[in-house]
């Protein structure tokens, strides 16, 4: 699997082949802990940097519409923003060309923010987290960036994983399409 960039910063994954020699390496991953509101990025089995993320307000679960955040194993679909601005927002996968400020958010209280960065996931279970009314990715599952206020430990979001915009830009750039990831309670 190459990575393919497209338009407006989309890094996907092409249907051909298995992957990137990191991506398919299983020492290499992504390991999501909802007990303890953490995302660690592991190379070569070891752990590099330890993330503080916010799961989903209603817990863990795989259902399309339960606005929970989904389990077990995924790989990055896709990632989408690069070379769009810290804190840039994005609605649809789409950037809007705004900038969030805490201005921007009063002035919109109801919106969910998506900032800076998306790591698109699909599930790798069938049954599980792919296919049907259980597919990870047609529920728009993210790892995403999000007003850093709204960053506090506790699980605040709507299924997705929210990082700090530093966070996921960083993380961004230290991964490629394909890469696992394993969340877990």
């Amino acid at each position: 699997m190459k990575n393919s960039i497209a338009r407006d910063g989309v890094y996907a994954a092409s249907q051909s082949g298995t992957g990137t020699a990191e991506a398919d390496d299983a020492l290499n991953y992504l390991d999501v802990c909802i007990a303890s509101q953490q995302l660690t990025l592991y190379k070569y089995g070891n752990p590099v940097k330890i993330y503080p993320v916010s799961t989903a307000k209603k817990g863990a679960g795989e259902q399309m519409g339960s606005e929970c955040t989904p389990t077990g194993w995924h790989k990055i679909r896709a990632k989408i923003g690069a070379g769009q601005f810290l804190n840039s927002v994005f609605v649809g996968r789409r950037a809007t060309g705004e900038i969030y400020s805490a201005e921007l958010g009063r002035q919109n209280p109801q919106r969910d923010w998506i900032l800076t960065r998306i790591l698109w996931l699909s599930g790798l279970e069938p049954g599980k987290n792919r296919y049907g009314k259980v597919d990870t990715a047609w529920r728009y599952i993210y790892i995403h960036g999000c007003p850093d206020d709204l960053m506090n430990g506790n699980p605040e979001s709507h299924g997705c994983i929210r990082m700090k915009n530093a966070d996921v830009l960083d993380l961004f750039n230290r991964i490629e399409v394909g890469v696992k990831v394993y969340i877990h309670e």
